[in-house]
């Protein structure tokens, strides 16, 4: 079992950053993938990045490819999300999800309750 808490989420410009952070509670933080998806009012939660057990390797959908970056530190039990050059259309409840490799939310088995992150132009 794996308990997960998101926070960092709040308000920002369109440009400006926030940094997400995901705690996880239980001893087999390290041996899952981490992911972060995000889900915005009417919509479909989609995929936004994962990363590795060991965090050698990540991966990004092309909406947020080269302005946010996903990073983990094991011994802390935390997965963060960096998010720069941030953008309205950023604006959603974003959840990290811990589970296997994927961009599929269905191969996530364990989930945080989401943190608001709002984007104003």
């Amino acid at each position: 079992q794996v308990q997960l808490v998101e926070s960092g989420g709040g308000w920002a410009q369109a440009g400006g950053s926030l940094r997400l952070s995901c705690a996880a509670s239980g001893r087999a933080f390290s041996s899952y993938a981490m992911g972060w998806f995000r889900q915005a009012p009417g919509k479909e939660r989609e995929f936004v990045a994962f990363i590795n057990w060991s965090g050698r390797s990540t991966y990004y959908s092309d909406s947020v490819k080269g302005r946010f970056t996903i990073s983990r530190d094991n011994a802390k039990n935390t997965v963060y999300l960096q998010m720069n050059s941030l953008k309205p259309e950023d604006t959603a409840v974003y959840y990290c999800a811990a589970g296997a490799v994927a961009t599929t939310s269905s191969e996530y088995g364990f989930w945080g309750q989401g943190t608001q992150v709002t984007v104003s132009s």
